[in-house]
């Protein structure tokens, strides 16, 4: 069982960065996205979704802008739960600094929804993305480094 602490409105709204901010694990994924995996408690760096609806495991890590010619930006999505019907994932993607928006959005649509993509943005830095799927909607920040 978790234990959640309670705080007052300013402690909660001084702890939250309200700023980009790509939250990389490399540890286990959650057992919820491991369908698919011959290891039980397969490692791969990921970014769970803020409200921990969706994960984006990270097969092109790191990823990079432009994306490089001898491999790409794959990301698998999985979502947590399932959905009926045909629906496709929408992507909006908003590069920051800090708390400020930079440069105009991406969009990008998968057909079918959550599963493998290759998922290139336009310019190195932080990427807000907002995600929405058979009527679910969850988002996360993703870092792409320079092309060196």
């Amino acid at each position: 069982m978790l234990a959640v602490a309670s705080a007052s409105p300013a402690a909660v709204s001084r702890a939250t960065p309200t700023g980009c901010r790509s939250d990389l694990r490399t540890g286990v994924l959650p057992a919820w996205a491991r369908g698919g995996f011959s290891d039980p408690r397969p490692r791969i760096p990921h970014v769970v979704g803020r409200g921990g609806k969706i994960v984006a495991i990270l097969f092109g890590y790191p990823l990079v802008s432009p994306p490089a010619k001898r491999r790409s930006n794959k990301i698998l999505w999985v979502s947590r739960s399932a959905w009926r019907g045909q629906t496709d994932l929408r992507i909006r993607a908003q590069r920051m600094e800090s708390d400020r928006p930079v440069g105009r959005p991406a969009a990008r649509t998968l057909t079918g929804g959550p599963g493998p993509s290759i998922v290139d943005l336009p310019a190195p830095g932080c990427w807000r993305l907002t995600l929405r799927w058979g009527g679910r909607s969850d988002r996360l920040d993703l870092r792409y480094r320079p092309n060196r």
